[in-house]
């Protein structure tokens, strides 16, 4: 039962509990049966200890952030920087001026309400769009957080916030493709993002992981005579990293990017492909007739092929990059060689042969 501090608690034995979020950090005890009053000077003193320790750190301004997010993404190509740089543009005048240990979700709720409002004549944007924005400042928080150090070693943020990201009215459903969709589809792109395509349907990569997937990130396995590539925490959704298992397609369309581009798997002229879902796929899905199909279906399609093929959900947690606590990150030759036949398997649901002539070509 809550009590009139908020933190903390007490059941029904009379033993006080205190569980609380402060500036970033978790204050979490069992007190036992201590009065109201020393549970609050408890509390207090763990405060102030934090604010204490706190004062201590270098402080950053969301401002500094930005532009050291906008430094990183300049050395990934124009479109990238471009990219990062419109949307915050956006969310600046709202929290540049904010240290970043003060942001919250709550932060941004002026800045949703003046971006979906109407104005001027002008309609207001949908929150799909907001999203995007806030998820530009996500990412900048959970590198504050997981990557960027001061002189001392210590982080820039104890941890990120969580940021709500606003409810979609009216989501579209997911669609995963047949095998001949697939080849309609596929066949209607250019060669580059058929490349692309044809490695996300393989490998369940969501967009911005195949735009953006790196030869640094690729770990080589010469005894199964394959790769993976280990996704870092900060490039992530989740905030973890991820291990990406390469099927046999998977691992012959990366095998013919080698030699094109010295940072990015898949470049276009010389560059990082910013997103999937542009005017190429737009087109090439009208031509297929299949413009209900989005780059994250692919995904979704890969999902699907595994759970058909009867593959474990445990093993398809691993394959997708969602949580599993009691499994590690980085895997062995065996649990890549395991895992490696389980994504092999999306094979089995294949009615007849799509022509596939991105891994030849």
């Amino acid at each position: 039962m809550r009590t009139r501090t908020k933190g903390i608690s007490v059941d029904a034995g009379g033993e006080r509990k205190v569980d609380k979020q402060y500036k970033g950090q978790r204050i979490f005890a069992r007190l036992g049966t201590v009065s109201q009053e020393d549970a609050e000077a408890w509390l207090r003193a763990e405060q102030a200890a934090i604010d204490r320790q706190q004062a201590q750190r270098p402080q950053h301004y969301f401002l500094d952030a930005a532009d050291r997010y906008l430094d990183e993404k300049e050395k990934e190509g124009e479109k990238q920087y471009d990219y990062a740089n419109a949307h915050l543009a956006k969310i600046l005048p709202y929290i540049g001026t904010k240290l970043i240990e003060t942001i919250h979700s709550g932060s941004f709720d002026k800045f949703k309400a003046d971006r979906m409002t109407p104005a001027g004549g002008i309609k207001g944007v949908t929150p799909a769009t907001v999203n995007k924005t806030l998820e530009v400042v996500r990412a900048i928080l959970i590198r504050a957080a997981r990557v960027w150090r001061n002189e001392d070693g210590t982080p820039w943020l104890v941890s990120a916030p969580l940021i709500e990201m606003l409810e979609h009215k009216n989501p579209r459903r997911a669609y995963p493709i047949t095998w001949e969709e697939q080849s309609m589809l596929f066949n209607e792109l250019p060669p580059h993002l058929e490349r692309m395509a044809l490695f996300a349907v393989n490998a369940g990569t969501r967009d911005e992981n195949t735009c953006g997937l790196r030869w640094d990130w690729e770990q080589r396995f010469p005894e199964l005579g394959r790769s993976v590539f280990v996704i870092p925490a900060g490039e992530y959704k989740s905030g973890r990293h991820h291990v990406v298992i390469l099927n046999d397609t998977a691992q012959a369309v990366v095998d013919g990017q080698r030699g094109k581009h010295s940072t990015f798997v898949f470049p276009y002229r010389g560059e990082r492909i910013q997103e999937m879902g542009n005017n190429g796929w737009k087109q090439a899905r009208e031509r297929a007739k299949l413009s209900q199909v989005r780059v994250h279906d692919l995904r979704h399609t890969y999902a699907t092929r595994l759970r058909n093929a009867g593959v474990s959900e445990e093993d398809r947690a691993l394959l997708l990059g969602h949580s599993i606590k009691s499994m590690p990150q980085h895997y062995a030759a065996g649990t890549v060689e395991h895992l490696v036949e389980q994504a092999n398997k999306v094979e089995l649901t294949r009615k007849r042969m799509t022509i596939l002539r991105v891994v030849n070509g």
